[in-house]
């Protein structure tokens, strides 16, 4: 990384991501400070097993790197409240992983010092080590402030990405487009289930998996083009 060294990570939101990218920078020789409790405890202790788990406060004091994966209406005013307690600290990495939002929605803490940072890795997080798999090969828009942008895509890269440079501007119709894709996805493949199953299929999403990759592989064939 542009900082050099091994760097203290401390993530705000226990979901699917977090836990997840926390154990991909433990991978390459971070630190693991911390986790914030979260709703699916045995999740967070299968991929993070033995990881404190600490307060918001304590997590932001003690990191070099926090990393916020909490829902994206909660994610303002999470660093908006942060910043009116003073917790931000000049030159601490603050990343998020959002991908509707830039790093504008950091600027709250970037007044007090800190370096905002947004990496959204494009995988479908399942909050298993099945997505440690999946990071490897995979992309990840990074937006910055210019100076500090390579620090944005020396993480993505950490995390095992290829970084791809989404403008500030850009990043709503980024984010509008991965959840296009994820929501079409996903409703497809229940709608079919649903319709394999009252013909008789007893497995749909087994059988439904070679005809779905297929098609996908054309239809993303064709993206390119």
């Amino acid at each position: 990384m542009s900082r050099g060294g091994r760097l203290g990570v401390g993530v705000i939101g226990a979901g699917r991501v977090g836990p997840v990218l926390a154990a991909a920078f433990a991978g390459v020789g971070h630190a693991l400070i911390g986790i914030t409790a979260g709703s699916d405890p045995d999740r967070v202790a299968a991929i993070l097993p033995g990881v404190p788990v600490l307060p918001l406060e304590e997590i932001v004091r003690r990191s070099e790197l926090v990393i916020l994966a909490v829902p994206h209406d909660e994610l303002p005013a999470l660093v908006a409240g942060v910043a009116e307690l003073g917790g931000w600290q000049t030159g601490q990495l603050v990343m998020h992983v959002d991908p509707a939002y830039g790093a504008d929605v950091l600027a709250p803490a970037a007044a007090r010092g800190a370096i905002p940072l947004a990496v959204h890795p494009a995988i479908t997080f399942t909050g298993t080590s099945i997505d440690l798999r999946q990071l490897p090969g995979a992309f990840a828009a990074v937006t910055a402030p210019p100076a500090v942008l390579p620090i944005a895509q020396a993480l993505a890269v950490e995390l095992g990405c290829e970084p791809v440079v989404i403008a500030e501007a850009d990043r709503p119709a980024y984010g509008e487009a991965i959840a296009i894709a994820t929501d079409f996805a996903a409703s497809i493949v229940r709608r079919s289930a649903a319709l394999l199953r009252q013909v008789g299929v007893d497995e749909p999403g087994r059988y439904l998996a070679a005809v779905l990759h297929s098609a996908t592989e054309r239809a993303l064939t064709g993206a390119d083009d």
